[in-house]
């Protein structure tokens, strides 16, 4: 179905993972040998590695749904926005915690 974005996801996906690769790198050499010094840089390095995973997660993740059908795609699509939405808001969690607690 979406072939043409197969080949657009896999080369993102290619691109983030050798990205990543040299970040964690960077930082856990830093982490040893402190060449870093504590900074904008290091907040930066830092944000990319923690973010990053979750972005390469899901160009991978898109790119294999790619190939499978539309029921597929969009559950992943609304698995992949739950994770995004816990992580940029974490008592979005609790709210809903509280709801379905409140509801049994």
């Amino acid at each position: 179905m979406f072939k043409k974005l197969e080949k657009v996801f896999d080369i993102l996906g290619e691109i983030l993972a050798v990205l990543l690769v040299i970040v964690y790198a960077v930082t856990l050499l830093n982490a040893k040998l402190d060449f870093i010094e504590p900074g904008t840089l290091l907040n930066v390095l830092n944000g990319i590695r923690f973010y990053g995973s979750v972005i390469l997660i899901g160009v991978v993740g898109l790119e294999a749904m790619c190939k499978r059908n539309i029921v597929f795609f969009l559950i992943f699509l609304v698995l992949l926005a739950l994770v995004v939405v816990l992580m940029f808001f974490p008592e979005v969690f609790d709210s809903m915690v509280s709801t379905v607690t409140s509801a049994i």
